[in-house]
């Protein structure tokens, strides 16, 4: 009577017997987008600990010792940076602080009511006006940069206040956004209750779409508000009086004197560190009501 023998197969060299082999190949590449990231993440993250650094060292430390060495010049540096001109740094700042703030409140203002009347209203030319909004998302600031310039000359604005912060109050981007997010967030459904109930569009608008689009919102506000902190080129072709400069300009003055008085790069290194942390502390304060905002519902009362 003959038996069949099952054989099973050898493990490969190398290996240990019972223990499942994957692929290797599989393996490696699983590394290729963590490797990818970390470098991304070293690219963005090495001029920022640059910048760190080189804050807290004097004029002497910042040419004589090791790029990523810390110094010991930081508060030198500070009391001499707002000590420059009476503290124009600082009123550079409030400057900054005026234009986006500002700027940045009447955007999102603007973004919503157009973003909310693109996505629950139909009107005749909508789309194409929404596709006209679509090409100004494309279109580069440079290129509306001059426009701007002989309009608002025309009418005299040039060097105020007004000149950075008009161009800056309608956002394409804004309101592509907040259409996106009101034709998500505000079902018609409750649209039309709100009209059988008897409220006006305004009401609606206030009472019921407003908070329900009020996430996205908060986006466009952070968007817009570090679109026009960081914002250069509009100020550099509006003002010319310095006192009104945005930090970017007035940084940018301070760096241009430097190639003649090397003790002003010490400043604008400080400067430049010192103009983060109000970028940083507006994304942790947004962020965090965002997150709570979007725990909270859709729908609120």
């Amino acid at each position: 009577m003959s038996t069949l023998a099952v054989r099973k197969a050898a493990p490969a060299a190398g290996t240990t017997p019972g223990t499942a082999q994957g692929p290797p190949l599989r393996r490696r590449i699983a590394f290729v987008p963590t490797i990818t990231l970390l470098l991304g993440a070293a690219y963005c993250l090495l001029p920022v600990a640059w910048v760190v650094v080189a804050a807290t060292k004097s004029g002497r430390e910042l040419f004589s010792t090791f790029t990523f060495l810390p110094g010991t010049g930081f508060t030198g540096n500070l009391a001499e940076l707002s000590a420059y001109r009476d503290g124009v740094y600082w009123r550079w700042m409030g400057n900054s602080a005026l234009y986006a703030g500002l700027g940045a409140l009447l955007s999102t203002a603007v973004s919503a009511l157009g973003g909310y009347a693109l996505a629950v209203y139909r009107f005749r030319g909508r789309e194409t006006l929404f596709n006209v909004l679509l090409a100004g998302v494309l279109m580069p600031p440079v290129i509306l940069a001059v426009p701007q310039y002989l309009l608002l000359a025309q009418a005299d604005l040039t060097d105020s206040r007004l000149s950075v912060l008009l161009p800056q109050i309608l956002s394409p981007y804004g309101v592509y956004l907040a259409r996106i997010y009101a034709a998500a967030a505000v079902p018609a459904d409750v649209v039309e209750a709100g009209r059988m109930d008897g409220a006006g569009e305004w009401r609606i608008f206030t009472r019921i779409a407003l908070p329900m689009m009020l996430p996205g919102l908060v986006t466009v506000f952070l968007f817009q508000f570090v679109a026009v902190w960081n914002n250069f080129l509009l100020p550099y072709i509006m003002l010319s009086d310095d006192e009104k400069f945005p930090i970017t300009l007035g940084l940018h003055t301070l760096l241009e004197q430097g190639a003649n008085t090397p003790a002003l790069y010490t400043l604008v290194i400080t400067g430049a560190f010192l103009a983060v942390f109000p970028l940083v502390a507006l994304f942790l304060v947004v962020q965090r009501f965002w997150s709570l905002d979007l725990l909270s519902g859709a729908v609120k009362s």
